[in-house]
């Protein structure tokens, strides 16, 4: 009943800066936090930043002040701005979607790959 759809990921020099995109679609009823989660190889997944259908924020200490999340509910869509990428931010990055009644939702994933 929901489609997240991620895009915006790619290849970036360290340093540079890259910004993601997660639209939703479908039964948005009870749409409540959403957030972006990433997985490197060999490692388990990590939150990296949530945000309340108010706009409070939360992130991983990791990459906390180089990377900003936010949302458009009008369009059930919500954002990652990273900056300042590092190597260690290599990844593939999740859009996640929760909701106050009936199941959270994941999107299919993007792959921000950053080099030197």
């Amino acid at each position: 009943q929901v489609q997240l759809v991620e895009s915006g990921g790619g290849l970036v020099q360290a340093g540079g800066s890259l910004r993601l995109s997660c639209a939703a679609s479908g039964n948005m009823y009870s749409l409540n936090d959403m957030g972006w989660y990433r997985r490197a190889p060999g490692e388990l997944r990590e939150l990296v930043a949530v945000i309340t259908t108010s706009g409070l924020t939360n992130y991983a200490d990791s990459v906390k002040g180089r990377f900003t999340i936010s949302r458009d509910n009008a369009e059930n869509t919500v954002y990652l701005q990273m900056n300042n990428l590092k190597p260690e931010d290599t990844a593939v990055y999740y859009c996640h979607a929760t909701f106050r009644i009936g199941p959270d939702y994941w999107g299919q994933g993007t792959q921000v790959t950053v080099s030197s």
